[in-house]
């Protein structure tokens, strides 16, 4: 199908059903506000006075491809504990199906606590495992994966490193994809880097891109830049690379073409979640087949737009569309 206008891009993201696979966990926020200093050691006192737990990794790029009007079908694996408890909790508050979460009494669910002040994060700490799957565990997730592969129209594989993907796993989910005509959107961590080979579209930030090809370069060194994302391409077989450049903008390049589409001037009030919104946003555009530039651009403001946010927090589809309205996204069209 064919797009002339923005109204109908956004119209035509509703019906979409999307399979995330990764890494889920929990989000939890402390907030509160600092006058005094410890006594005990020199670390500042924090007077709570809000606390807040939102779904986060792959399941916050659930809630943002919800936020753009589509489905979510969230799958991964948690542990079989408190938190996890409190994760399915989330999700039925949030009105995002469960049958693809698994729970395993051999993991723990990830949480990821924030103590902020103002705008201002003070400490992160973080109750995990990244211990691979047991064999039990990857038979059972597989099984879950290929079943809702048939319900879905894109595929986005959510990477944080916590052994909820392996290339077993991804090898399989690819190939059984791409049988069934459903492209697949990446984004990757170190640890499975170069395992999404045929995958549709491989979207690193800068920093992940040097890591996985081994590459040192400066940030302003196109030349460089370009060259390693093409070796990307060639080493992964991949349809599209998109490499994320922060306040640099956004690098995309498919068979025929590349295109550098410049960052946007914004308040940047935190980075958290804004890879899982350009993800989000550009499995959207690639399930409608939309011109690389396009999903390129789109997904560029979407990533900057949450960015003004404190917190983890999913994409605003109307302040999106009226921001693609604003810098004329539909002449990539």
């Amino acid at each position: 199908m064919t797009f002339t206008s923005l109204d109908d891009i956004f119209a035509a993201f509703s019906p979409l059903r999307v399979l995330i696979i990764g890494d889920v966990m929990i989000d939890s926020y402390v907030w509160g506000k600092v006058e005094r200093i410890s006594p005990e050691a020199p670390v500042p006192v924090v007077r709570v006075t809000k606390k807040e737990k939102r779904l986060g990794g792959a399941a916050n790029v659930a809630l943002n491809v919800q936020a753009m009007g589509a489905q979510p079908i969230l799958c991964s694996i948690i542990g079989d504990d408190q938190d996890g408890e409190e994760f399915f909790h989330l999700l039925h508050k949030q009105q995002i199906p469960s049958n693809g979460i698994i729970k395993s009494k051999e993991r723990m669910t990830t949480v990821k606590e924030r103590v902020i002040s103002g705008s201002q994060q003070l400490v992160r700490v973080d109750s995990e495992t990244d211990k691979d799957l047991s064999p039990l565990e990857e038979k059972t997730l597989l099984s879950h994966i290929i079943n809702l592969l048939k319900e879905a129209d894109v595929v986005i594989f959510e990477d944080y490193d916590k052994g909820a993907l392996n290339p077993s796993i991804i090898h399989q989910t690819i190939a059984k994809a791409r049988e069934l005509g459903v492209p697949t959107v990446v984004d990757p961590k170190k640890r499975n880097f170069l395992a999404y080979n045929q995958a549709t579209v491989f979207k690193p930030n800068l920093k992940e891109l040097k890591e996985g090809l081994k590459v040192e370069f400066g940030a302003d060194d196109f030349p460089r830049l370009l060259e390693a994302t093409h070796r990307l391409q060639q080493e992964l077989q991949a349809d599209t690379v998109m490499v994320t450049l922060s306040e640099r903008g956004v690098l995309i390049k498919d068979a025929k073409d590349h295109h550098h589409l410049p960052a946007h001037v914004r308040n940047i009030a935190d980075v958290s979640g804004a890879g899982d919104t350009v993800v989000s946003i550009a499995a959207l555009c690639t399930a409608l087949k939309l011109p690389s530039p396009f999903v390129a651009g789109l997904s560029n403001l979407g990533g900057g737009l949450v960015c003004e946010k404190v917190g983890v927090v999913p994409i605003d589809k109307q302040a999106l569309l009226a921001e693609a309205q604003k810098h004329a996204l539909n002449q990539y069209l």
